[in-house]
């Protein structure tokens, strides 16, 4: 597996890093030029963790915006020196860096602290004087910042979107001249990495990356925006992204956490595949059945990685006793393949992305119509639908209507007299025939009249 960088879907070379302390309002300031609320915005400091990474452009001029966590958080959180190795790595590739200031609690010793630091990498530095919601009190907010030794502040209110403009001004004069001809690549597939906290989808995500892209720590919730990344392998993209992990709604505050739920079904509506990744040393949980559900209730094609396979006492049996255990309690997602890995020691991961492709070609896959109604025309000869509640349904055709997933429409005469358990049987036949291992078929039905299919 090649890594071809971060977040290489977007523009390479024409990097925008936001960086400053916590809580000055640096994910206001990117969810403002992103133009839609796409990091997580909350008043309790230290929300921001992984770097996040999204196109921008300003008069025709296309770049990379990245935000970063908050430069020294609070003492008692665990993750600081993992949040200031990713604010460095994001920082030392970027074409100009945003430094953004609290306008209404002035300069602080953490801000000198940090513009010495990024002094030291040698990169041009735009302070941006952020909540400066008075145009008449330009001078009053920023004059204090003085001190730091810069020359020159943009006073801005990312939340009203004042003075924002005038610092994209500004930020184009840096980026190079082919920033004004890139153009999006094409879409890749998308792959979303799904699962309650601390299974290791960050750790999977690091395997499979070969680099740190991610925050990893036993600390569940580590995770709280989702990190995309594209990886190359055997000559083909993906973009992986890593997801926040859910917990059960008991478990779920109204604050962060919600953010997090919402964020990974985003997730999910942009990617084609979900890895759906269980703890082998807990085996399969209430929690992983309801959140694998979200992925078979959006239509997502999946995958089922048991992790930490390593750490399982083991003989011949287990791997499959534990298969089975886990058709049995989510029946729902028979469709999906099972592999056992540990990606700590990256054993088996190498499994994974042949099941992908072979699972994308099967997603993406369609039927002629002929071959589905010759397949139709057997069933009907050999198991007719049964009589319901009094009435005899027929179905006199049916055919596929779009893939991703995969969904085909039949014609009755009596949709409501088609028991769920033929239903069923009709799907199953569907995935015998036409090999759709790895996704979800959906089946509807239209009324019609007219004569049956013998």
């Amino acid at each position: 597996m090649k890594r071809v960088g971060f977040n290489s879907v977007l523009n390479p070379g024409c990097s925008v890093v936001i960086v400053g302390r916590p809580n000055v309002g640096k994910s206001t300031l990117f969810n403002r030029i992103v133009g839609r609320r796409d990091a997580i915005v909350d008043d309790q400091p230290g929300v921001t963790r992984d770097s996040k990474r999204r196109k921008a452009d300003w008069n025709g001029k296309a770049f990379t915006l990245v935000d970063t966590g908050g430069f020294f958080g609070p003492e008692e959180d665990p993750f600081n020196a993992d949040i200031q190795r990713q604010i460095e790595i994001a920082a030392r590739e970027a074409v100009v860096l945003l430094l953004v200031l609290d306008g209404k609690s002035g300069p602080s010793p953490a801000d000198h602290e940090a513009l010495d630091l990024l002094r030291r990498m040698q990169k041009p530095i735009l302070a941006v004087v952020n909540k400066v919601d008075s145009h008449e009190r330009e001078n009053e907010f920023t004059f204090p910042f003085y001190e730091l030794g810069l020359d020159y502040f943009f006073p801005v209110s990312a939340l009203q979107g004042t003075g924002v403009g005038d610092l994209l001004d500004e930020i184009v004069h840096y980026l190079p001249e082919e920033a004004a001809e890139w153009e999006e690549p094409p879409q890749i597939p998308g792959i979303a990495l799904l699962g309650r906290p601390n299974v290791g989808k960050s750790t999977l995500l690091n395997s499979l990356c070969g680099a740190d892209r991610s925050i990893v720590s036993p600390v569940p919730g580590t995770t709280r925006d989702p990190v995309d990344t594209e990886i190359e392998v055997e000559g083909k993209q993906y973009l992986l992204i890593d997801t926040a992990g859910v917990r059960r709604r008991g478990k779920m505050s109204q604050g962060i956490e919600h953010y997090t739920l919402v964020r990974s079904k985003e997730a999910l509506e942009r990617c084609d595949i979900a890895m759906l990744m269980i703890d082998g040393t807990e085996g399969l949980t209430e929690t992983d059945a309801k959140v694998f559900s979200l992925a078979n209730d959006a239509g997502k094609a999946s995958i089922l990685l048991v992790n930490k396979w390593d750490a399982v006492e083991k003989d011949e049996n287990t791997a499959g006793a534990f298969a089975k255990a886990i058709r049995d309690r989510i029946p729902f997602l028979k469709y999906a393949p099972i592999e056992f890995i540990s990606a700590l020691t990256h054993k088996r991961i190498q499994r994974i992305f042949p099941h992908v492709e072979r699972i994308l070609e099967n997603y993406q896959r369609r039927v002629p119509t002929a071959e589905l109604n010759d397949l139709l025309e057997e069933i009907l000869q050999r198991h007719p639908p049964p009589v319901h509640k009094g009435r005899s349904p027929s179905i006199h055709y049916w055919t596929q209507v779009c893939a991703a997933p995969p969904t085909f429409v039949a014609f009755t005469n009596e949709p409501k007299a088609i028991h769920f358990s033929y239903e069923r049987y009709l799907i199953n036949r569907l995935y015998e025939s036409f090999n759709f291992e790895g996704t979800p078929i959906r089946l509807l039905w239209k009324k019609r009249g007219g004569r049956r299919m013998k």
